[in-house]
């Protein structure tokens, strides 16, 4: 099952102030412009195994970072930039976002903070694996790497809770987590509906629909956390936040063991503790409202929730393995010279962790 990597990073200079990559963009094709200017993505491509996918991302980041070294810039793996004003996180001209923003509404503002972790496995057994996914979403704990929004802590995990419950409130099939599906029709059918709400609402606010229809197709007007996509073709995991690579991979070397076990032999709900011992080896999901009320826990406690640690273990986590960043980030507001301070910090943890990659290596 091929695996594939992206991650998002913000881009600070030497004080810690959000900057552009400018020519960060070209130091290599698996280096990607994001939505807001001073992000930008570094992927992988299809990797056969774990040893693959480790090697190619280490490899391509100590590029990227020693590139952005060069120019006196930073890469920073944390979920939001901790304080920002929007002024700092200008909109980058994107196929589809200024509609999109104009859509969805205000609340869109609050995805331009946001900066994750996508895990892609190539398609086999498709229901099995987007359900096996959705069971795993609270999973996004462990690499919490930022609690704090224009300076104030909000919750936990402040990422999933800007991104899905302020950001797509108001048009929760494009942005929040579905339910599990019975096939692949079934989540083609849910695709098609959830366009055609999308669409309907862009019509409403007065979207030209020959404008609508250039920039969206049904692929292209879902950004849930868990979804398919053409390329590849893939199913993708958007829930983590950015963060140190090593935790990166290990969690994503723990649900894509999971991933395959289920594309292998299958999924059962049946409303229990998640398990990986269900009958004829099947992989146990409980009930989406278990897994619903679990992500809500996780967004709001993170790891330190103990419904939320055991739910992982069960699953075939080891969340002592995991050291969130956020956890280190005080209870309190953070003024801009403390968030540019920690900013820089998370950014020679980053260079740290790639330093000990190479030594093992």
């Amino acid at each position: 099952m091929k695996t594939s990597l992206e991650v998002e990073y913000w881009v600070v200079d030497g004080d810690g102030d959000l900057v552009r990559p400018e020519s960060l963009l070209d130091v290599s094709d698996q280096v990607d412009p994001e939505f807001v200017e001073p992000m930008l993505e570094i992927k992988t491509t299809p990797c056969s195994s774990m040893v693959e996918l480790r090697e190619e991302f280490l490899e391509r980041l100590e590029h990227v970072v020693g590139a952005a070294r060069d120019r006196n810039k930073r890469l920073v793996p944390l979920a939001t930039p901790l304080y920002a004003s929007p002024a700092e996180l200008p909109y980058r001209e994107k196929r589809g976002t200024d509609l999109q923003r104009r859509i969805v509404g205000p609340t869109f503002d609050d995805a331009r903070v946001c900066a994750g972790t996508h895990v892609h496995f190539e398609q086999s057994n498709v229901a099995a694996q987007l359900n096996a996914l959705t069971a795993i979403d609270p999973a996004f704990a462990l690499l919490n790497s930022a609690s704090h929004y224009r300076g104030e802590r909000i919750v936990e995990c402040a990422r999933p809770y800007l991104y899905r419950r302020s950001c797509y409130d108001a048009c929760p099939d494009q942005g929040q987590l579905w339910s599990y599906v019975d096939d692949a029709t079934d989540w083609e059918r849910r695709l098609e509906d959830a366009y055609d709400g999308f669409r309907e609402r862009a019509l409403e606010r007065g979207v030209e629909p020959a404008r609508f229809d250039d920039e969206f197709g049904p692929y292209d007007a879902v950004w849930t956390p868990v979804r398919l996509r053409k390329a590849m073709p893939t199913v993708e995991w958007r829930s983590p936040d950015a963060a140190l690579p090593s935790q990166v991979l290990q969690l994503a070397e723990t649900v894509r063991s999971i991933v395959a076990h289920a594309d292998a032999r299958g999924t059962v709900v049946d409303g229990a503790e998640p398990s990986t011992d269900g009958a004829a080896g099947k992989l146990t999901l409980p009930d989406f409202e278990t897994v619903e009320s679990v992500t809500d826990a996780a967004i709001h406690d993170g790891i330190g929730n103990q419904d939320v640690r055991r739910y992982l273990r069960e699953l075939g986590f080891a969340p002592d393995d995991y050291e969130p960043f956020a956890d280190r980030l005080p209870e309190s507001r953070l003024t801009k010279r403390q968030a540019k301070q920690l900013r820089l910090e998370a950014a020679r943890q980053l260079e740290d962790d790639l330093e000990r990659a190479h030594a093992r290596a």
